[in-house]
């Protein structure tokens, strides 16, 4: 599983930053057809030490004459390479040697865990096994032995792919060394007895910020596979056949708290032991088949503490191996953009929905209760493969069981109720690369089926939802010119309380009094509670020239109203069409003041399928590195004022507050010791609302194997439109009868994301997370909108509004008239505190092996304050009781590495220096340099940029005044 040094939320954004990585000229170099070196079969015994003394590499020619892409682009490279390959009948050999002009003293290295970036000097090898100019399967290592590794996927590598190789590596007076043993068992390839593939190979010279390649493209070309030079001369008789299986045991224990003082259901401790296996079969060379028997699904690590008061569902990563496992080829929908805000992909395929948390609600008002966390997961299990003729294929099944809550009302027995019923998940993917990697094409189809123990729960989740699409990238001219998109469709079905359910759910909001839009068509676009079903369609396309010193893009996305997809993907909002379009220019050529400047204008609208204009804006983003490293970018956004059908929550439509938006990143040099991030961000709005935020990242690196960070975070927000409650009253009759409840909503947002990494050695490590968090909101001022599509708003008065001490509830009397209703609602105001973290030891006893040691602990507790007093909310953290989790886990991984290449001592590398730190250096793209070759990176024709800790803020997911 190659590194990739995404943020959580920011990939999106960062990989339209690796898209626009242009340099001042176009190199205009033409693909070297005939670079080619040749592989020689092995005869003598290779000791995987790192040091290249056997006979073999002596035979074998070198890949050489590397050229420098940064910072002298197309100049010869300051460090000699030489790279060797070997093969016998089971696996592939690589032997480099990487020449440094200060030897041992030039070499800069750390030591960090498998899959983590290394942050030092390193060996790329990217291989294009099928040699159909498009698949990428990575290899790196860098001088203490460190792995990484990425592929299998088109068109992007695979990050998630995690395959058992070994590498060993040696520090001398010339400079550094490497030995690679890859298993054919690994690779999958064409089913030819004598293979090519396409080959590129990257080295990088942290001393010098020197990023040299093998087959040379300039950084404003698009370069990837098609681009790619030649490994020859391997020749495989007879297909890796392969078994692996990798059997598991968990003990865990837990100490929590009962949250039901008196349950029956609850104890202060619990203990358990599970065992299970994952099996992985080689079908041919090229197909794998891959299951899970009693899954673990246990996440090493939390996730983060978050305060959401928006109406739509927060989205968490997959940490499950067997999901994360080639996830790439299964992501369907995914946007791409130089720049663009509240804006995301079309997910069809959201693997945590398999296994989530039971659906279905507890009838009644138990006194006590038990609900399960998770679903069971019976059984899953997927296939992969690549075909001539750039064919690529992956189907996942899973199946999980039917889950019962235990229900205590008053002196009654205990009963059970279904709360999640026993479902089938389904996905298949189909994809075609022709025309020598210019285009991909692809289709995808999803499927949930239910069988329902109890008729209740088919009143709250469908009994059926399917999903289907087609996707394409285009690209001409060398790639510089694309064009991608997708089409998708969705149907669910069920009884009539599911689908009313979805059809008022907030993706949507069907039930607005002034919602004209609606039909009888074979999509559902009108309310109707006897409905049965729900259709939709959604669709994106994108044009973009995206090589040169001048990029642009044009793009836009559809969503009918009816489109919902979340039984198995991830979609929050649908009934809109949104358009965008950008300019980029790039001055890529160092000078006295900069090494890279880059700058973005643009703008983008919305509007729902009824006409209004529910969002517009103008943006600009600039960023620059300087000479000594450091790096400063800089986003605004100005956005009038639109309407907004999302925000009385099934009311009519407003009229939101216009708003100016800024963010700044600064961050110092990544190689330094010690590394400073700072994202400063501001914004006020026409409603007269502020808010403010500043993110900080300190990284210390004491010793090459140890880092320590610190990541403090406060936010201020102010909302003149903070949401409280909704109800139906016939006296509102301005607003058609709803009446919708907002406030002066103030925010505070404290936290501190605190990580230790020490590494012992490539495969044993400790990490240690903590995550401080403290949030409270203030609601004063109750108010509602006067009338639809205006943004005049009344507020209530006191003899109106008040509050109820003893219930600690709000009463509202709108009219003043005794004789109507009252409405009443709960205090909305908050005080949120926790503190979780988690240490986790991993330890790789033996290639595949790994045993596990995780405690994890929670402290959490809510109070009804709303102000924020950090001398009374911060200690409080600590006074919570803890939630502790234990957790021993150990898996044996029975495989075929193929035979032994001689006696080796295994991946270590010899003792290596400790690296002397100067200067400091990022790559074109503003990152810094990179290990992975592959994903979006490519498109920018070279490796993958790091991202730093802070991403440039390039996008704004979500109401950036915090009053949604």
């Amino acid at each position: 599983m190659a590194f990739l040094a995404f943020r959580p939320g920011a990939a999106l954004l960062l990989a339209a930053a690796a898209g626009a990585a242009p340099a001042a000229a176009q190199s205009g170099a033409e693909h070297p057809r005939d670079l080619a070196v040749r592989a020689v079969e092995r005869t003598s015994p290779i000791a995987l030490d790192g040091r290249l003394d056997e006979a073999v590499w002596a035979s074998a020619p070198a890949a050489g004459g590397f050229t420098q892409q940064d910072p002298q682009e197309g100049r010869p490279a300051t460090q000699r390479t030489e790279v060797r390959f070997a093969y016998d009948a089971d696996a592939l050999y690589v032997g480099a040697r990487m020449y440094d002009s200060l030897g041992a003293a030039g070499v800069r290295t750390r030591l960090v865990r498998h899959d983590q970036d290394p942050e030092s000097d390193y060996l790329q090898l990217v291989f294009d096994t099928f040699h159909d100019h498009s698949g990428r399967t990575l290899f790196l290592v860098n001088p203490s032995g460190v792995k990484n590794d990425a592929g299998q996927a088109t068109p992007t590598a695979d990050p998630s792919w995690d395959p058992v190789w070994e590498a060993a590596t040696a520090v001398d007076s010339a400079g550094w060394t490497a030995e690679l043993r890859i298993p054919f068992s690994q690779l999958r390839f064409s089913r030819e007895a004598d293979q090519t593939w396409g080959m590129q190979v990257w080295r990088y010279s942290q001393r010098v910020n020197e990023i040299s390649m093998w087959s040379f493209w300039g950084k404003n070309d698009t370069g990837g596979p098609a681009r790619f030079g030649h490994l020859e001369g391997i020749r495989v008789e007879r297909r890796p056949q392969g078994l692996e299986v990798l059997p598991y045991t968990v003990a865990r224990a837990s100490y929590v708290a009962p949250t039901q003082p008196g349950s029956p259901f609850q104890d202060a401790s619990a203990y358990n032991v599970r065992v299970g296996a994952d099996v992985k079969a080689l079908l041919g060379s090229s197909v794998t088949l891959s299951a899970t028997l009693n899954p673990d699904f246990g996440q090493v690590e939390v996730d983060p503490a978050t305060v959401n008061l928006s109406a739509f569902e927060t989205f968490f990563e997959e940490r499950r191996p067997f999901f994360v496992e080639g996830s790439g080829l299964f992501s369907f929908g995914g946007l791409s953009c130089f720049t663009c805000s509240n804006a995301n992909g079309m997910s069809l395929f959201y693997s945590r929905r398999i296994g989530r948390r039971p659906q279905g609600g507890l009838p009644g008002q138990p006194q006590f209760w038990d609900v399960p966390e998770s679903t069971d997961i019976l059984g899953a299990a997927k296939v992969t493969g690549r075909f001539r003729g750039g064919w690529q294929v992956g189907v996942l099944d899973a199946v999980t069981g039917s889950e019962e809550a235990g229900l205590v009302y008053g002196e009654a027995p205990g009963v059970r109720r279904e709360v999640e019923p026993l479902s089938n998940y389904f996905v298949g993917r189909l994809r075609r690369t022709m025309r020598g990697g210019d285009a991909i094409v692809g289709a995808m189809a999803t499927s949930v089926a239910r069988r329902f123990g109890y008729d209740s729960l088919a009143h709250q989740v469908p009994e059926h939802a399917e999903a289907a699409g087609v996707d394409w990238t285009l690209t001409w001219a060398k790639r510089a010119y694309e064009l991608r998109g997708n089409l998708a469709a969705s149907q669910v079905s069920g009884d009539p309380a599911a689908i009313l359910r979805l059809q008022r759910s907030s993706a949507r909001y069907f039930q607005r009094p002034d919602r004209d839009h609606g039909g009888n068509g074979v999509f559902s676009d009108r309310y109707d509670p006897l409905a049965t079903s729900l259709r939709g369609f959604a669709g994106y396309a994108r044009v973009a020239k995206q090589a040169g010193s001048w990029q642009w893009e044009a793009h836009s996305k559809v969503r009918s109203p009816g489109f919902e997809a979340n039984d198995l993907g991830f979609v929050t909002r649908s009934d809109f069409l949104w358009f965008n379009a950008n300019l980029l220019r790039s001055w890529n050529t160092p000078t006295r003041w900069y090494r890279r400047f880059q700058a973005i204008v643009g703008g983008q609208q919305q509007y729902n399928f009824d006409g209004d204009r529910t969002d517009g804006e103008l943006h600009a983003w600039m960023s620059t590195q300087l000479p000594n490293y450091w790096s400063f970018s800089n986003f605004v956004i100005w956005s009038p004022d639109a309407d907004d059908d999302r925000l009385t929550r099934g009311g009519p439509v407003v009229r939101r507050a216009g708003y100016l938006f800024y963010r700044a990143n600064f961050n110092t040099d990544y190689r330094k010791a010690l590394v400073l991030t700072a994202s400063p961000s501001w914004s006020r709005n026409t409603d007269g609302a502020e808010s403010y935020s500043m993110d900080l990242s300190l990284r210390v690196k004491p010793a090459s194997n140890v880092e320590i960070s610190a990541g403090p975070g406060y936010g201020y927000d102010e909302s003149r439109t903070g949401f409280v409650d909704r109800f139906a009253d016939e006296t509102a009759t301005e607003m058609l009868g709803q009446r919708a409840v907002f406030a002066d909503l103030t925010q505070h947002t404290l936290y501190m994301d605190t990580r230790l990494n020490w590494t012992f050695s490539p495969t044993l490590t400790l990490e240690l997370f903590a995550q401080p968090y403290v949030a409270s909101g203030r609601y004063t001022r109750f108010k509602e909108f006067v009338r639809p599509r205006e943004m005049e708003k009344r507020a209530f008065d006191a003899a109106q509004i008040r509050l109820d001490e003893e219930s600690d509830s709000y009463v509202l009397d709108p009219d003043r008239n005794p004789a109507t209703a009252n409405f009443t609602f709960d205090n909305p105001d908050f005080n949120f505190r926790s503190l979780r973290g988690n240490a986790v030891v991993r330890w790789e006893y033996r290639p595949g092996s790994t045993l596990f040691l995780v405690w994890q602990q929670q402290r959490s507790g809510e109070e009804l304050f709303g102000d924020f007093d950090l001398s009374r909310d911060a200690p409080d953290v600590f006074r919570q009781r803890p939630q502790n989790i234990f957790v021993v886990k150990m898996s044996y991984w029975f495989g075929r590495l193929g035979a032994g290449a001689g006696p080796h001592p295994g991946a270590h590398s010899a003792p290596v220096p400790p690296p002397k730190r100067t200067g400091g250096g990022t790559t074109p793209c503003g990152g810094r340099a990179s290990s992975v070759e592959a994903g979006v990176g490519a498109a920018a024709g070279g490796p993958l940029p790091r991202a730093s800790r802070s991403p440039p803020p390039q996008a704004v997911v979500g109401n950036p005044l915090g009053g949604r």
